[in-house]
């Protein structure tokens, strides 16, 4: 059953249309799509490694467009939109943490978070809301994004076809380990958590009042 799982996944991720779906993707899960798009962009760039720089190209392309839609809806609409928006995503108690991690970081603060597991879509519309200068905000997302999926891209192109060679004989393994890794992933980031509460204090209660 996994095998039949991971074959038909592979094929849908080396599809035709796959780039187009890479990209709305990517698009809509920075201003208000909850799934990311690294696992497709990964599937992608294993079914075909020598267009891994292409892939992750497009994915950083398509999430910066993405992100300046989100940094309008902050800037214009945040009370009419942005906020229900965050509200049915879960991300509404978020925003006065990452409101103070703006305030903290001021124009690096999309930079830093771009290449964290911080929501984008929260950073995007936050950026907006701050009225962040918006040359800085595009240049800012577009270096933090780039670095997260070129990355991806560029190991994938180097080393993808042993990666999947491997992942193709050994598929019930990988599968254990990278279920392994995801528990221990969730229990660092446990422990991570701590820090954002250090953050927190060090903002003003009324810094950290959502806005009304």
């Amino acid at each position: 059953m996994l095998r039949r799982l991971y074959d038909w996944t592979m094929a849908k991720a080396s599809h035709r249309h796959a780039e187009r779906w890479l990209a709305g993707v990517s698009f809509v899960e920075s201003s208000f799509f909850p799934i990311p798009p690294h696992p497709l962009l990964g599937l992608m760039c294993l079914a075909e490694p020598k267009k891994a720089v292409r892939f992750a190209a497009i994915t950083t392309l398509a999430s910066v467009l993405g992100g300046l839609f989100g940094y309008l809806i902050g800037y214009f609409v945040y009370d009419l939109v942005g906020e229900p928006m965050l509200a049915a995503l879960g991300l509404a108690e978020s925003f006065p943490k990452v409101r103070c991690y703006f305030q903290a970081h001021g124009e690096l603060a999309v930079l830093l978070g771009a290449m964290t597991p911080l929501p984008f879509k929260l950073l995007t519309i936050m950026a907006g809301f701050m009225e962040m200068n918006f040359l800085t905000f595009v240049i800012s997302a577009l270096v933090g994004r780039g670095v997260i999926f070129m990355t991806v891209g560029v190991l994938f192109r180097l080393f993808g076809a042993p990666i999947k060679a491997i992942i193709d004989k050994h598929l019930g393994k990988v599968t254990a380990l990278f279920g392994v890794l995801l528990v221990g992933g969730f229990a660092v980031l446990s422990l991570v958590g701590g820090s954002a509460k250090e953050t927190q204090e060090t903002c003003a209660p009324s810094e950290l009042a959502a806005p009304a």
